[in-house]
């Protein structure tokens, strides 16, 4: 039978609406959920399931040195099946990664999902994740870098509480583990602050750790955030939540400043910042200026972009690529300061 132009175009587009090759859920826009759903609070002897969903974990001598940190954290690490995988720079295929996320959220012996690293990868796995079964089985997930993208998604799609926090392979020192543990096992309502340093001991002013105020004030909303560039690519997509009324957190690490400046735009013009209640700059390590002093600095970017919401903001914090990786939830409730720069939960982030 020969079809005309109209009748292919409606054929191929019922076809398209059917098709779902080897667990593709083609995205729909505005399908995020407005339910919140917390995971339970870790416990001692709690199964974590180790996971590649960005970067690919090249030595299994890595793999033992996080199953070691699992272990000091009084927990059992269990491999995903696919853990060692490797497809180019990726660990593993994209049906593979998403497998092992969708397998350890739907097995019961596993309270927590922690990533070995981030890189580059986790976006491309966001339409093969069974949603349905990530919102039945609420478990932590806690990552941050390219983490950005599970977490925003899994968020936006199930309501489901998830954490920017420690990768596997970060350096659970003191600090982060202590933070690590008040919020995922006691679920304790912090207050984050930037830490003194050891350098302004003795000093009449903090040199190191400055929290710049853009526009003075406090605000309440939804703490949402991550990585900037990640956040950034995912605009358009159905995996990003609903920003109004939230406050919005970013950080990023060796990006040149034009390119912060370009990010930011992006958001603007979609539209993500025009709602805010309030706007953190963590830390952008490693971010350079380009053309010496004919370049913007960030501090310019960031005022230039900000300033006008008119909504309490701050840059400064210690929230980035840093030795000291802060678990923060996404999707809960927060009071922020812009003047002392600081983050209260007003909510345990777990059950």
């Amino acid at each position: 039978m020969k079809l005309n132009r109209r009748q292919f175009l409606t054929v191929s587009l019922a076809s398209l609406a059917s098709f779902s090759p080897l667990g593709y859920s083609f995205p729909t826009l505005g399908t995020t959920t407005n339910s919140t759903i917390k995971p339970r609070r870790l416990k001692t002897g709690n199964g974590v399931g180790l996971i590649s969903p960005a970067g690919a974990t090249f030595l299994p001598e890595e793999v033992e040195i996080v199953q070691d940190a699992v272990k000091a954290l009084g927990m059992t690490p269990y491999l995903a099946p696919h853990l060692l995988a490797r497809y180019g720079y990726l660990g593993g295929t994209d049906l593979h990664r998403a497998a092992d996320i969708n397998q350890f959220f739907a097995d019961g012996k596993i309270s927590m999902l922690l990533p070995m690293r981030g890189g580059w990868g986790c976006a491309r796995i966001l339409p093969y994740l069974d949603y349905q079964v990530i919102r039945r089985n609420p478990k932590v997930l806690v990552g941050f870098s390219d983490l950005t993208a599970l977490n925003l998604a899994i968020y936006a799609k199930t309501g489901l509480i998830t954490f920017h926090g420690p990768n596997g392979l970060t350096s659970w020192r003191g600090e982060q583990v202590n933070w690590f543990r008040r919020v995922l096992f006691a679920g304790e309502k912090l207050n984050f602050a930037n830490e003194a340093d050891p350098d302004d001991r003795g000093r009449l002013m903090r040199v190191k750790n400055r929290i710049q105020t853009i526009t003075h004030g406090k605000a309440r909303g939804r703490l949402i955030g991550g990585n900037l560039s990640v956040i950034s690519a995912m605009v358009g997509s159905a995996y990003l939540p609903n920003f109004a009324g939230a406050i919005l957190f970013v950080e990023d690490v060796g990006e040149s400043i034009y390119r912060i400046d370009r990010m930011l735009t992006h958001l603007k013009l979609a539209g993500i910042l025009q709602n805010l209640r309030g706007f953190i700059f963590g830390q952008c390590t490693n971010c350079a200026p380009d053309g010496g002093y004919g370049s913007l600095t960030l501090e310019e970017v960031v005022r230039d972009h900000i300033q006008s919401l008119a909504v309490p903001a701050c840059m400064g914090l210690q929230i980035g690529h840093l030795e000291n990786i802060v678990t923060l939830p996404i999707g809960i409730e927060v009071e922020m300061d812009a003047t002392d720069g600081t983050i209260v939960m007003l909510d345990s982030a777990v059950n």
